[in-house]
């Protein structure tokens, strides 16, 4: 009879309990106070690129890159630099681990949202000393024991205004921030190893041209020492052959110096040591450098998509609006519920007995914020500044996006101009020295005209071969303007989704 009376009475207090956390988990999914977030609109200002012009692609809504952008240069040497640097780049693994920090940082804040249950057990031997008011009224004796406990404890902070929420929704924008971050770091990494590249190779077709420059030197070298010897020549002629012969040699060392420091360069973006990497040169009759790919642009209204630095001065909005929600619920009462339920014996046989069950529930706690020194007034202020400085800053880096596209689109089409102007100086210097030559080879003409020309012609031929890197280097510019062919995922998608529920 004394345990189905004990059933009797535990079972309503336990319905009554399990109707309680019902009713609070059900007020806890009521709302969140503070402003939702809504994404500042993009104004491109213009519906088009000032300086896209006839470059293919310009009309579509969205540049169509490859996610692996630097793929359309078709070069397997680059892509294997490329793959080598996103797998082994110390910037790379560096990000990757500060993702992480933001996800395990999300979980941690995401724990907030459930009970938190825990199980805990003690064994203590105390000894009551008999001098006390308690040991007086029993006679001046104390009392000694054991003492065994085992039970499970329960703690909710019931979440009616939405503080944890927001918590949670901050949380999760700052795990997208550091996600494209990470996406920012691959992007600029891609672009320093092809801009790297590309400058090497054109050091590569300027020591062709060097080494052709430096093989004529030394014929027409010989020619004039020949015909100083026949009688026909003079001192000075012989001392500017050398000259011009010692000159491209210094010309060809400097270069190589430059070479060296870039190869140092891909080593490092690549994760290898600088005394170990090396990159074979070009040979001389494969050292011309391609022709730049045509880059699809796309349209500025849809830069915002492309660019991952962009996607996260969104989230950071995001994570700042949510801030401004956190800093509202401090206005708001607070409650949270707490529940134990468990056994105490002084002795550990009996210690699963029915008469050692003990349980509380409760307390139901209830704090309202009344006098804080303005200490929430201005927690609020601070958070509603902070918002106002992102989303001044996410302006300031939507304009600076658009300002380097369209740098990078003048750039090429000026290099392409630059380029075709030099074209026509490189044929008119080769001219000139092919007629230098035969003059001076009849004797029309002395010595001077021909190193004149030769000087002409070595500036045009190396200055042909720059201009074509810087339009390489133009092509990689416009990619990594437009984002490089990354494009967001579902992640702002699904934290639309949980702000709206």
């Amino acid at each position: 009879m004394l345990k189905h009376a004990r059933k009797t009475m535990i079972a309503p207090r336990l319905a009554g309990l399990s109707a309680a956390l019902a009713a609070t988990f059900l007020l806890a999914a009521c709302g969140s106070v503070g402003p939702d977030f809504v994404a500042p609109a993009f104004d491109a200002g213009a519906p088009a690129y000032r300086h896209a012009g006839a470059i293919a692609g310009a009309s579509e809504k969205v540049a169509a890159l490859p996610h692996q952008w630097w793929s359309v240069y078709r070069d397997s040497t680059l892509d294997a630099l490329e793959a080598a640097a996103q797998a082994n780049s110390p910037s790379v693994q560096a990000s990757a681990a500060r993702l992480l920090q933001a996800q395990a940082q999300l979980g941690v804040t995401s724990a907030s949202r459930l009970p938190q249950l825990s199980v805990g057990t003690s064994v203590a031997n105390t000894r009551s000393s008999s001098a006390t008011s308690q040991g007086i009224a029993l006679g001046g004796t104390s009392i000694t024991g054991n003492q065994y406990e085992a039970g499970l404890s329960l703690s909710y902070e019931v979440d009616l205004w939405g503080k944890v929420r927001r918590a949670v929704e901050a949380a999760d924008a700052q795990a997208l921030v550091s996600q494209y971050d990470r996406d920012g770091v691959l992007l600029l990494l891609s672009s320093q190893v092809a801009t790297t590249y590309w400058q090497l190779r054109g050091l590569d077709a300027e020591l062709a041209i060097l080494n052709a420059a430096l093989a004529t030197r030394h014929e027409t070298q010989e020619l004039v020492e020949a015909r100083f010897a026949g009688g026909f020549g003079n001192e000075l002629d012989v001392s500017r052959a050398h000259l011009e012969t010692a000159n491209a040699e210094a010309d060809m060392h400097e270069v190589r110096r430059q070479r060296l420091q870039l190869e140092h360069a891909l080593a490092t973006l690549t994760g290898a040591s600088p005394s170990s990497f090396t990159l074979a040169a070009l040979a001389p009759d494969a050292g011309a450098l391609p022709e730049p790919p045509a880059i699809p642009v796309g349209l500025p209204a849809a830069l915002l998509s492309q660019r991952p630095d962009l996607a996260a001065s969104v989230a950071t909005l995001r994570a700042q609006n949510a801030q401004v929600g956190i800093a509202t619920a401090a206005f708001y009462p607070s409650i949270s519920l707490t529940t134990s339920y468990g056994y105490a014996s002084e002795s550990l046989s009996r210690l699963l007995e029915g008469g050692s069950r003990q349980f509380s529930y409760g307390p139901l706690g209830f704090s309202l914020p009344i006098f804080d020194g303005g200490r929430n007034r201005n927690n609020l202020a601070l958070a509603k500044a902070r918002y106002d400085e992102a989303a001044a800053n996410h302006q300031s880096k939507l304009l600076t996006a658009l300002r380097e596209v369209e740098d990078s689109l003048s750039d090429t089409r000026q290099r392409a101009e630059q380029g075709k102007a030099q074209a026509l100086a490189q044929q008119a210097a080769l001219r000139a020295l092919q007629v230098a030559r035969k003059r001076y080879e009849l004797g029309v003409s002395n010595y001077l005209d021909v190193t004149d020309a030769q000087r002409s012609s070595l500036v045009a031929d190396r200055s042909a071969v720059q201009i074509r890197t810087q339009r390489l280097l133009a092509s990689a510019a416009v990619a990594r303007a437009l984002g490089g062919g990354w494009q967001a995922d579902t992640g702002l998608a699904a934290l639309d989704a949980k702000t709206a529920h």
